[in-house]
């Protein structure tokens, strides 16, 4: 008589004591879902502490946590909400990352010339100086940017970078985003320069620079594209591999704060004060009336055609090492899981947890930044 061999079970990953998370200076359902403590409510229970990048002490953090993981995504405990231009570039080194969802909020993308210059139009950009800025970060999305915003401008009109002249302004030794760029225009060494977000209105108005391309007012989505435009969310592939769970439920908290954030305009308007470390005037400038109705993710042909052309442009600039199949990246998995729990679970309100369950106090401490490079004061990806 013989006897099948059992194949031995293999074990089961331990749960994790801390979920990190890390997201940009813009409107996210992260940023929401952080300011209401629902993150940290919803993994209580399970004793999972929640916890973001950005709250490290870079004096006394733990050697085994890099905030630079917010570009490099090599954290594998770690879910991003936050610029296309590092989540391409990372998992274009190699990085074992999925994309499981996508957000596209519009923020103030525009191309400003120097007052008084009467250069209005993206036709009036051929044969213009563009600054093209340079920071010494190991990915420089500042220039992706720069590259990519006007990349969209020219070809609104049927142009392309070949019909203008682009600059290198190199940031180092400046503070604040923009800053040596608008330096440049207002010397007179270029004649345009790329801006977008809260931040960008109130550094525009600072500057006394002038409009000459409104992007976000072109009527074609994919001269819009840029680091934000569609803004990925990201996990490792082992906390996927390991606890599918966990993920959905986080992805399942986006959603219900997307919700949330739909019925709450003065509130998201605060949190986005916060978050992006504008005034009242540079937040009401960079987004349009109705963003709060736009902080849902999903994984639409739509989307994912518009971060492919994203993905096809960085390329050709240089900025990715070997090429991303956008679609072999995602995961669609997740997101529906998260999907079926918000429709089984019954919605939370403000003050109170995913489940409706009194807001928790477990650690989740937060600040608006995302690590700026050295030349900016909060990075915007």
């Amino acid at each position: 008589m013989t006897h099948a061999l059992v194949p031995p079970v293999p074990p089961v990953p331990p749960v994790p004591e801390t979920l990190w998370f890390t997201r940009c200076p813009v409107p996210t359902a992260t940023g929401i879902a952080a300011d209401q403590r629902w993150l940290s409510a919803e993994f209580a229970r399970d004793g999972i502490a929640v916890r973001s990048l950005q709250d490290l002490d870079p004096d006394a953090a733990d050697p085994a946590v890099d905030r630079q993981a917010h570009y490099t995504h090599a954290l594998p405990g770690l879910l991003r909400e936050g610029g296309n231009v590092p989540a391409l570039w990372a998992r274009s080194r190699g990085e074992r990352t999925r994309l499981v969802g996508l957000t596209w909020i519009e923020e103030r993308q525009a191309v400003l010339v120097a007052p008084g210059s009467g250069i209005r139009g993206a036709d009036a950009l051929r044969g213009l100086r563009l600054a093209v800025p340079r920071h010494d970060v190991a990915i420089d999305f500042w220039r992706a940017m720069a590259l990519r915003g006007f990349d969209g401008a020219l070809a609104s009109a049927g142009l392309g970078l070949g019909d203008a002249a682009p600059v290198d302004v190199p940031a180092r030794g400046y503070e604040g985003q923009w800053a040596a760029e608008l330096a440049a225009l207002r010397r007179g060494d270029v004649d345009a320069v790329y801006v977008k977000g809260a931040l960008a209105v109130e550094a525009a108005r600072r500057a006394g620079a002038e409009v000459a391309v409104e992007l976000d007012e072109l009527p074609d989505r994919a001269h819009r594209v840029n680091n934000g435009t569609p803004r990925p969310i990201t996990v490792h592939q082992k906390l996927l591999d390991d606890h599918p769970d966990l993920v959905a439920r986080f992805l399942s908290v986006l959603l219900r704060a997307a919700d949330w954030a739909a019925d709450h305009p003065a509130d998201v308007a605060r949190i986005l004060g916060a978050e992006t470390g504008a005034g009242a005037v540079g937040v009401a400038g960079a987004y349009r009336p109705g963003t709060h109705r736009t902080l849902h993710p999903d994984l639409s042909e739509e989307r994912l055609g518009l971060l492919a052309r994203q993905e096809e442009g960085l390329r050709a600039h240089g900025f990715l090492p070997e090429p991303v199949d956008v679609r072999a990246w995602t995961d669609h998995e997740p997101l529906r899981r998260a999907a079926e729990l918000v429709r089984a679970q019954p919605e939370f309100t403000a003050g109170s947890g995913p489940s409706g369950s009194p807001r928790t106090t477990a650690t989740v401490t937060v600040t608006a930044a995302a690590p700026p490079p050295p030349s900016s004061r909060t990075a915007s990806q």
